[in-house]
């Protein structure tokens, strides 16, 4: 059964019932979105799930971070748009509560998962999450990524093939 935001503060970790209300409050159509730290301590946690939305290039020359599940939002150089990314979504989430999991979506910057949240959250799924500033984060002056905020900037655990 779906829940309502009053069943928040008792089944969602805190950090998840603040990101919930201000996602209502800025009237996003997904769950939220939560800093590359709080998604961490979640994911280690068993709280949440965390899924990589980026393409295996990306995953693989970039780095990722362990255990992270992998449904590419879009694929190859071209960024083409993955258009089984809901039905892969709901098959590596249902081990863990399909529709129901709480999931973090990760990207390059935080952009690319606010597109999959938004999609994931119009079929259906309650409680998906945007990682925000991504694994990489923005570009700077230096038209950079890595060196002002994100994932690995955080000093968060990634490996890399």
């Amino acid at each position: 059964t779906p829940m309502n935001i009053s069943d928040l503060n008792f089944v969602f970790p805190a950090a998840l019932a603040q990101a919930h209300a201000t996602a209502q409050a800025q009237g996003l159509t997904y769950a939220g979105g939560v800093s590359p730290d709080v998604a961490w301590d979640l994911v280690s946690t068993g709280q949440a799930v965390l899924v990589d939305v980026r393409t295996a290039e990306e995953r693989k020359f970039v780095g990722h971070v362990p255990a992270s599940l992998h449904v590419p939002w879009a694929t190859g150089t071209s960024l083409t748009r993955n258009p089984r990314f809901v039905r892969e979504l709901e098959a590596k989430l249902a081990p863990h509560g399909g529709k129901n999991a709480i999931a973090l979506l990760l990207c390059r910057s935080g952009k690319r998962s606010v597109l999959a949240a938004e999609a994931a959250a119009a079929a259906g799924f309650q409680h998906v999450f945007n990682v925000l500033e991504g694994f990489e984060g923005e570009i700077d002056a230096q038209q950079q990524r890595g060196h002002t905020d994100g994932w690995r900037l955080k000093g968060l655990p990634w490996v890399q093939d």
